[in-house]
């Protein structure tokens, strides 16, 4: 019997979301950020968020299912646009763009809301989401 190998199984090196998880664990390595995933219901705005650390911020997702939206007390002293992945434990990604005005807005404690990007997933289809920081 001729044995035969798949590598069905394998995960591709090149695929592109493997390859963003993989550039955003660095980045967390390398910057000492905790990461923290929290769950919530769908279809409802996130009543409470994990923490982003002493003097972070955390947004609100709107029709959340499993999104987190956290930004660094680092992120918000440096007042540079970031570009924020909100993936947290749901099964597709989304970015939400923050400019620096909107970043250093965040850090005074304004109310800044943001669309995130459009996304496909398997079990919400094509969507965004808005993030309310404060």
């Amino acid at each position: 019997m001729e044995r035969r190998e798949t590598h069905d199984q394998l995960p591709d090196p090149l695929d592109p979301e493997r390859r963003a998880f993989t550039a955003q664990a660095v980045l967390v390595l390398l910057s000492g950020v905790t990461v923290t995933i929290a769950g919530c219901g769908g279809g409802s705005d996130s009543p409470a968020s994990p923490s982003p650390g002493t003097g972070g911020a955390t947004g609100s997702v709107s029709a959340n299912h499993l999104h987190t939206a956290s930004i660094t007390s680092a992120q918000l002293t440096a007042n540079n646009a970031i570009s924020l992945q909100i993936r947290g434990g749901a099964t597709h990604p989304h970015t939400v763009e923050l400019s620096a005005q909107e970043v250093g807005q965040i850090a005074a404690r304004q109310r800044v809301s943001k669309t995130s990007s459009t996304d496909d997933s398997p079990d919400a289809g094509v969507h965004s989401h808005v993030v309310t920081f404060n």
